[in-house]
């Protein structure tokens, strides 16, 4: 129900509160990626406000990158399987600007049980079941990134070894095709760290040369987080590029 106490100190404008209720049924899969929304006229008589409070919801939420506009077409739910949304959060770009090829190589996929910390980044109990993956992410033949995630197993059942190496892609994608997740924004910290050990030996260098270190935790729907990920990158010919707005 659409909240008419404007003097409660919880009140949201009104579009803010269309907004919030259009990701509930995106929550509860009402629609799914991929899948085009109602018509602005069609969800203003369903909540029962004017068109434009519903285009301002609507834009707030294609601002964020869940909902795209296609012009003549309608409003859909933003996926990570298109073209131009598979590598919305790999940030790491050659130094020319050339495109290149991007492969993974599978390492391992591991059953564990979440620590304190980890438990806390996931919002989750200590003790609580997760997965562990290693890729070797390769430009264009060239390993550049070693990637360690670990994900909640609950959202994940069936989430194993065989399924991340036949996806050879953005797990993301993976995410949202066969588990029904979808990432909405990530936070990352980065800073330079040393090589050593398995991450060493994996992308070929020197105990002690440098790398980026890029922590990233990606959130769903509602700002639950679902997956943290460290990509420990060689940078001598690429950079960590972003557009700021």
């Amino acid at each position: 129900m659409i909240d008419k106490y404007y003097n409660s100190p919880s009140y949201k404008p009104l579009y803010d509160q269309i907004k919030v209720l259009l990701t509930q049924s995106l929550i509860g899969g009402e629609w799914r990626p991929g899948d085009m929304i109602p018509s602005e006229i069609e969800l203003a008589g369903r909540y029962k406000v004017s068109q434009g409070t519903v285009r301002k919801a609507i834009d707030a939420l294609a601002t964020e990158n869940i909902l795209i506009r296609r012009q003549g077409k309608g409003t859909f739910v933003a996926t990570h399987s298109a073209e131009g949304m598979k590598l919305r959060f790999l940030r790491l770009t050659s130094v020319d600007g050339q495109k290149e090829l991007l492969q993974n190589e599978f390492i391992s996929c591991t059953k564990g049980k979440a620590d304190v910390h980890m438990g806390q980044v996931l919002d989750l109990k200590a003790g609580a079941s997760t997965i562990e993956i290693k890729r070797l992410l390769t430009f264009s033949g060239r390993p550049l990134i070693f990637d360690h995630i670990i994900v909640p197993a609950a959202p994940f059942k069936g989430l194993n070894g065989n399924k991340v190496e036949e996806n050879n892609g953005s797990m993301y994608s993976l995410y949202e095709s066969e588990f029904g997740v979808r990432m909405i924004r990530a936070e990352e910290r980065l800073k330079a760290v040393a090589a050593k050990g398995e991450v060493a030996k994996a992308l070929g260098l020197k105990e002690g040369e440098p790398l980026l270190s890029i922590e990233r935790v990606s959130f769903t729907y509602g700002d639950k987080p679902m997956e943290w990920r460290l990509g420990l990158c060689i940078t001598d010919n690429h950079h960590y590029m972003n557009e700021l707005e």
